[in-house]
């Protein structure tokens, strides 16, 4: 399972620990993913997704069919 969020697309960025001596190592800044469950009203099924916290509020916002719309449209769904 990839750390990409299905709704939003959001992705592990990379970057560096910085130490007090200002050295650097590479890291990796995962995203805030949640597994969680989602009834569809329009299908009449339940849906298991992949969603950031960015996700969930744009669910909360717009609704779950209009989010996966603009999701499937982007190519964020898998």
């Amino acid at each position: 399972m990839s750390k990409i969020c299905q709704i939003t697309g959001k992705k592990a960025m990379g970057g560096c620990n910085v130490s007090h001596s200002k050295r650097r190592t590479k890291r990796s800044f995962d995203v805030n993913l949640f597994r969680r469950k989602f009834y569809w009203v329009e299908q009449d099924v339940w849906i298991e997704l992949n969603v950031s916290a960015a996700g969930l509020r744009t669910i909360n916002k717009i609704g779950l069919d209009n989010a996966l719309k603009q999701a499937a449209e982007k190519g964020y769904l898998y």
